[in-house]
Order: C-alpha cells, then sequence, then structure tokens
C-alpha cells in the first residue's frame, strides 16, 4: 500500500469541508460560531478546519466544552480540547454537568435504559443556553457521514420521523432561543478523520466512552463498518439514497413552545430536561 501523503491528504479533506460551508452557505460574513468541542477527532478537525477557514471569511469563533462528568474519561477530552483551543488561539467555554445541573453523569445513569439518553439532553440544552448567551449564530458540531448514517438509520428503526428534520449540513432556525447546527464534517468519512488526526499528530481524546456499547448506536455502527469492510462504498450508497429521499427544502421541523419551567426551547410544555430532573431521585433532583 502506497504511503499518505500528508500535504496532498490535508489539501484533500479541507478541500472538502470547504465546500459543504461554501455551498450550503453553512457560515455567513461577521457571524459568531460556536463549536462543541470535546477534544475527540471530529470536533477537533471541526475546530481546526474553522480556523483555517477565517482565512476565506470574516466572522468569529467560540468554542465551548461540556464536561459530563464520567471518571476516568472525560477529563482527557477536556485536557485535549483545551490544547487544540490554546494551540489555535481560540476562547473556550468550560462547562459541566456538576456546575449547571448539580449532579455528574455518573450520578444519574443508573435510572436510564442508556447513559446517552440523559447525556444528549443535559449537553444539547447546555451548548445551546451557551452559545445564546454569547450571542452565537451556530453551532458547529462534529458529526461525519458515518454520524449522520447511524443517526438517520436510528430514527428510522424507531418509527421517529420528525427527528429526519435534523438530516442535513445545516439546520434552520425554528425558535429564537434554539440556536441552528452547522456540520461541516457532514459528508466526511469518520476513517479521514482518524487519518488526518494521526497524520498530523494531533492531540485528540481516542478512547471510547464506557457508556457507548450499551447504545442503539454502538451496535448500528458496528453493523455499518462490517458491511464497508466487505461492500466497500457501502455506507456512501447509504447516503446518497438518504439524499434522494429527503431534500433539506422539506419543512418537517416541530413547532415548538417555551418550556413553563425553564424556558428553553421544546416540543412539548416541559423540555426534556426539565422532565428528567423531575424523575431523578429526591437527593438529586433540585
Amino acid at each position: 500500500m502506497a504511503k499518505l501523503n500528508k500535504k496532498d491528504f490535508n489539501e484533500k479533506i479541507f478541500s472538502r469541508i470547504n465546500s459543504v460551508i461554501s455551498d450550503y452557505r453553512l457560515i455567513e460574513e461577521n457571524e459568531i460560531i460556536a463549536i462543541a468541542l470535546s477534544g475527540g477527532k471530529d470536533s477537533v478537525l471541526t475546530l481546526h478546519a474553522l480556523k483555517k477557514y477565517q482565512e476565506i471569511m470574516d466572522f468569529d469563533l467560540i468554542a465551548i466544552s461540556v464536561d459530563e462528568g464520567i471518571a476516568g474519561y472525560r477529563s482527557h477530552g477536556i485536557n485535549a480540547a483545551v490544547q487544540n483551543a490554546k494551540d489555535l488561539n481560540v476562547e473556550l467555554i468550560q462547562k459541566s454537568f456538576k456546575e449547571e445541573e448539580d449532579f455528574d453523569l455518573d450520578d444519574i445513569y443508573m435510572n436510564f435504559k442508556s447513559a446517552c439518553i440523559p447525556c444528549g439532553v443535559f449537553r444539547r440544552n447546555i451548548l445551546n443556553k451557551t452559545a445564546y448567551e454569547i450571542g452565537a449564530s451556530k453551532i458547529a458540531t462534529g458529526h461525519n457521514l458515518d454520524d449522520e448514517i447511524q443517526s438517520f438509520l436510528m430514527s428510522f428503526a424507531r418509527g421517529d420521523t420528525i427527528k429526519f428534520s435534523k438530516y442535513g449540513p445545516k439546520l434552520d432556525v425554528i425558535h429564537p432561543k434554539l440556536i441552528p447546527r452547522i456540520k461541516p464534517l457532514w459528508n466526511t468519512p469518520e476513517k479521514d478523520v482518524g487519518t488526518w488526526a494521526i497524520l498530523n499528530d494531533i492531540n485528540i481524546h481516542l478512547d471510547e466512552c464506557p457508556y457507548s456499547y450499551l447504545s442503539l448506536r454502538a451496535k448500528i455502527k458496528e453493523f455499518l463498518n462490517v458491511n464497508e469492510d466487505i461492500h466497500p462504498g457501502f455506507k456512501e450508497n447509504i447516503m446518497k439514497s438518504f439524499n434522494n429521499i429527503l431534500t433539506f427544502d422539506d419543512d418537517i421541523s416541530p413547532n415548538l413552545n417555551e418550556c413553563l419551567k425553564c424556558g428553553e426551547p421544546t416540543s412539548s410544555n416541559i423540555c426534556k430536561a426539565c422532565e428528567i430532573k423531575e424523575s431523578l431521585n429526591p437527593e438529586i433532583n433540585r
């Protein structure tokens, strides 16, 4: 197998990311873009790509990291996030479940079928509130091609068609207090992200979340990887099928209210974060 040329590979991967940003107008002049920076390979590549994109367009960049409170795991990611933000001279705002909600994920995960449920709810909630407070126009996430396929298949398997509105490289504004997401790595395979990090000797958090094996996503990820090995191009063919089924102009977004308890956007009267907190043990619940 021929040795990869770092310069050529970097040009290829950043050209692909830049094309997604420009083709779908993910970023506009003078916007404030918040990056959800976990310290993993995907969010770190997103950070580097958007920092590089500032050479093309004038916009502000602020990173936000969220410590969910997973002993022996999350601190490694936070360290990588801090180091990369420092290296690129990008301001990093650090938040945590403990400071914002008075508990760590380790304190509450046993109340749920999967730790991913409360983790996702509170992480998104904290990211959105923080981005809103700093006046960000969008939140850039590190969702890659593999993540997008997995999310779509999970929603499809559950019959949760309303989640199809989250598919695509850019989400529209559907509520003044809900900061829309953009996905610069939307069509970048996870394998390429890992290759970029290794070739460039980037400081990233490589460990798998200790709770991930319990999730449906982990099972779908394994299924996709096995079939990609047997049938190269399997993932991209699925992505093309999704693109043919859905158009990004379809209006299938939910109608949002404001939570009666905390005021955050929600499709119900009470947001999922408040609903979860009400269900927790009295010693944890506020």
